[in-house]
């Protein structure tokens, strides 16, 4: 019959993540650290609703979910971008691995551990967190950053790291110890082993090139999604227990598998069939890590537990700081890297279990660091918020008052504010027209990059009238603002009117709203445009034509339906502070604009008839 326990947990752990995820979110906390506090409230140590056997039967299930996040990354990483990063993997990755792990060797040392036991907790230490610092990044938008991309190579290293530190690790272990049993490879010649290990890889690879995607096509022409689904899950499953038959990380032979399978023409299909998986297990995986925190250990020795966890924070940090100064990553990446990698790992759980088979460690130091590592993994989303609201800005503010502005050897008729995605599109059009421009941008990183495409861009703020003078607006005929930023529009707009009100300005809105507002100000409406709408009209035409009908017709209905709207703009300006008149014209105006088409098809029909 059912086991109603199994029903049971698997409520509790459900109603944890719906109750404690949304709360962290609303307290900017994000997810991670939601499923860590709410496992550790549900936990043994603590309400007790979930744990002992279960709860290792939890983390073993769970630990499936990094798995499938590895296998999605490789899937993101095609083998000619991996072989560019190449650099940074073997380069960043292993500086901090080597330099974090004699760190923490040292540190143990002169704890009054001994020389094994010192390597081993390095080698254990120096791992960090794939799954809750990857989660972090891609909820954050940061993956796709330099920091993010560092971090993402750090990271792959140490997972491959683990394969040399597991076979390192009975070269350490104390006479008499236990050896670690992995099945039929220990009973072939220890020649053979590494190249049955190296065999399996080689399957892996060949297998995801041909034999994959070939039954992939297959499946698919069943028209059943979830075959594929099934088919995507047991695919991991097999790499994961091939790894683990050679005694590898399940974990890496997802991460080969999915890279083999980056330019497979399903790898979309697997990244959507699997993502619910993945988040699912993840999170599952979290919670047990937060289940997994021995509150007994830390309430016996609370101060020497925190003195150990904001050291190892502190330590990595500083080790992977000075290594980023080194290589001379920039500031703010700086910081994001040192502070996104400083926890301990999911991996180190596994090491310290081999560690005490091996009898590398004693129990209670193995305790010891085991809740050192779950209390890091915890606080980890606190550093990505320290980060965020304390010294990213502070540091960004100390760069820009580093640098001073750009000396301006030059006056055009035209001044642009702003030189980002959609002034990009607006200088580059005139300048191929002949049109001199003086471009003004305040953000130094994007000041350099464009000079390395050739563009002659002036760094500076451009609300500072020191700098307008300097770039010659008392001379000039126009001026274009193309700024993200809101208050420095209006604050431009306004100043610019009331000193220089010769000069013509156009500036591009967000919005309704933003276009009530620089109306306001005085701005013409013809020289306000909505930034989305021209990008949107062009795509609704072409896709209509793609749908059969007349691209003819449709640029003049673009053309009519953009007049329409700015005459029902220049309707709202009254009223725009009136909402109930406002969606009253609103809904008035969509219906005749409703029946202003439907009357020019009657009457195309008619004169095609």
């Amino acid at each position: 019959m059912h086991d109603p326990h199994f029903f049971l947990s698997a409520f509790i752990y459900l109603a944890t993540a719906v109750l404690m995820v949304p709360l962290a979110h609303r307290l900017g906390l994000g997810s991670v650290l939601g499923y860590l506090i709410g496992g550790a409230v549900i936990g043994p140590f603590a309400l007790a609703w979930v744990g002992g056997s279960q709860g290792e039967e939890a983390m073993h299930f769970a630990e499936f979910g990094v798995v499938i996040m590895l296998f999605m990354i490789g899937l993101e990483l095609e083998p000619s971008r991996l072989w560019r990063m190449r650099g940074p993997i073997f380069g960043l990755g292993g500086a901090q691995v080597v330099f974090t792990s004699l760190a923490v060797m040292v540190v143990a040392m002169l704890c009054g551990q001994a020389f094994k036991p010192a390597i081993a907790a390095g080698m254990i230490l120096a791992l960090s967190s794939t799954a809750i610092v990857l989660q972090t990044l891609q909820e954050k938008a940061l993956m796709r950053t330099d920091a993010g991309s560092d971090s993402f190579a750090v990271l792959l290293f140490q997972d491959i790291s683990v394969i040399p530190m597991l076979a390192v690790f009975p070269l350490l272990s104390a006479s008499g110890a236990q050896v670690a049993d992995h099945g039929w490879l220990q009973q072939l010649p220890h020649w053979v082993q590494p190249l049955v290990t190296l065999s399996a890889v080689v399957l892996i690879v060949i297998a995801g090139q041909f034999v994959v995607p070939r039954g992939f096509a297959v499946l698919a022409k069943t028209g059943l999604r979830e075959l594929l689904t099934a088919a995507a899950l047991l695919l991991i499953v097999g790499v994961a227990l091939l790894m683990t038959q050679v005694g590898l990380s399940p974990a890496l032979g997802a991460f080969v598998a999915g890279v083999v399978l980056a330019g497979s023409h399903y790898r979309h299909e697997l990244e959507s069939n699997l993502e619910p998986f993945k988040g699912l297990l993840l999170g599952l995986f979290f919670l047990a890590v937060g289940a997994s925190l021995d509150f007994s250990v830390i309430v016996a020795k609370p101060v020497l537990i925190t003195l150990l966890v904001v050291g190892l924070i502190v330590l990595k940090a500083t080790v992977m700081l000075v290594i980023a100064t080194v290589l001379k990553i920039r500031g703010s990446h700086r910081w994001l890297l040192s502070l996104a990698l400083a926890q301990g790992g999911e991996f180190a759980f596994a090491l310290l279990s081999m560690a005490i088979q091996q009898r590398i460690l004693d129990a209670e130091t193995s305790k010891l660091l085991v809740a050192v590592v779950a209390l890091s993994m915890a606080v980890t989303p606190l550093l990505f918020v320290i980060y965020e609201k304390v010294i990213a800005p502070r540091y960004t503010a100390v760069a820009e008052e580093k640098r001073a502005p750009d000396a301006i050897d030059e006056h055009a008729p035209v001044i642009m504010a702003g030189f980002g995605r959609f002034g990009n599109f607006v200088g580059r059009f005139m300048m191929s027209q002949g049109i001199k421009v003086t471009v003004l941008e305040s953000d130094p990183d994007h000041v350099d990059m464009l000079r390395n495409f050739g563009f002659k861009v002036f760094y500076g703020d451009a609300t500072r009238l020191d700098l307008l003078h300097a770039a010659g607006i008392a001379e000039a005929r126009m001026f274009i603002i193309s700024l993200a930023d809101r208050a420095k529009v209006a604050q431009l707009v306004a100043e610019i009117r009331e000193k220089f009100p010769n000069v013509r300005i156009l500036a591009r809105a967000h919005d309704y709203d933003q276009r009530f507002e620089l109306r306001s100000l005085g701005l013409n409406v013809e020289d306000i445009v909505h930034e989305q709408m021209h990008s949107a009209l062009e795509l609704g035409v072409k896709a209509l034509c793609a749908l059969g009908k007349q691209c003819e017709d449709l640029e003049c209905a673009a053309k009519k339906w953009k007049a329409y709207d700015e005459e029902t703009f220049h309707m709202l300006i009254p009223v725009h502070d009136d909402d109930d008149a406002y969606a009253s014209i609103v809904r008035e105006r969509r219906i005749e604009l409703t029946q202003l088409f439907e009357r020019d098809r009657t009457e195309t029909t008619s004169t095609s008839a």
